[in-house]
């Protein structure tokens, strides 16, 4: 059951790494217009599922400290992710917000059942390395001007590691929790997109599917996955492994024409993987040994 979870939770990552590519091809609607919407998107298959079965309507009744940390985790995410990017370079700001899977990692320490060991964090560092090589490509300069920017970053990362974290603790809510988080997100988004943003609408309609595949994977079907993985699966492998969503981002990228490829990224490719391979060295060699041994 873990390994199917943390394999579940993996295409999480997959899909977020799609992320950059739908972004680029969705046009230049404003960051809470796109959050709202495919937030709005991302609800819909959580809200089929109970109206097909109205009895998972009352696995919806959970208590307030579910609803906080499932709303403060996606909106607070998102809404101090924008700030940092209003407020400071996206380069710095990306590397800082991306600190959120090393936090993960060493935050997991302090969960029932859990032991941090070395190759964990070995593997995060290793993968932190990894993403560095790709978000920071043409340097890094941190300033004190962008200090607001800097500090919505950082507390865009724990924000995003506490909310794992703490629906780890959630294990026995279930996943259908998330489609009312999806929307509760969609509509915060949707207020500061009013307060905030002027509205502008996709041009084409290349567009209006790239937000529509927005909405159905790395805003929608991503957070059903992920709050499955870290509920059930091997939250510092999940950790780990998250940090090769920035690298197959890129690829994905140079496959469809929007990045060149370079030394730079193989190199990264290679700390990332080798990091994952390194924090899931124990359910490697776990599964080998139960393999190994002779049948009964």
């Amino acid at each position: 059951m873990k390994f199917k979870a943390t394999l579940i939770g993996a295409t999480a990552i997959l899909m977020w790494s799609l992320l950059a590519l739908f972004t680029a091809a969705s046009g230049k609607m404003p960051p809470f217009q796109l959050s709202a919407i495919c937030f709005l998107i991302g609800s819909i298959p959580g809200l089929i599922v109970l109206a097909l079965k109205p009895e998972r309507l009352a696995l919806l009744k959970q208590p307030a400290k579910v609803w906080i940390t499932g709303i403060a985790g996606l909106f607070g995410y998102h809404f101090l992710y924008f700030t940092a990017l209003r407020n400071a370079p996206a380069v710095e700001a990306g590397l800082i917000a991306y600190l959120w899977p090393l936090l993960i990692v060493v935050g997991s320490a302090l969960l029932p059942g859990e032991r941090l060991r070395w190759y964990h964090v070995a593997g995060a560092c290793s993968g932190l390395m990894g993403t560095i090589m790709i978000i920071a490509r043409n340097g890094i300069a941190f300033d004190d001007a962008y200090l607001m920017g800097y500090g919505a970053a950082l507390l865009c990362a724990f924000t995003w590691s506490g909310y794992s974290l703490l629906t780890r603790r959630f294990e026995a809510v279930s996943t259908d929790v998330v489609t009312g988080f999806c929307l509760a997100t969609s509509l915060l988004s949707f207020l500061c997109h009013l307060g905030l943003e002027t509205t502008v609408w996709p041009a084409t309609t290349f567009e209006w599917l790239a937000v529509a595949g927005l909405g159905l994977l790395p805003v929608g079907a991503a957070f059903y996955a992920w709050d499955f993985g870290v509920k059930n699966g091997n939250i510092q492998l999940l950790g780990v492994a998250s940090y090769a969503a920035p690298v197959l981002s890129t690829l994905i990228l140079i496959l469809f024409g929007f990045a060149e490829p370079s030394w730079r990224i193989a190199a990264a490719c290679l700390f990332v993987t080798g990091g994952a391979v390194l924090a899931a060295k124990d359910m490697i060699f776990r599964k080998g040994r139960a393999a190994a041994q002779p049948a009964e």
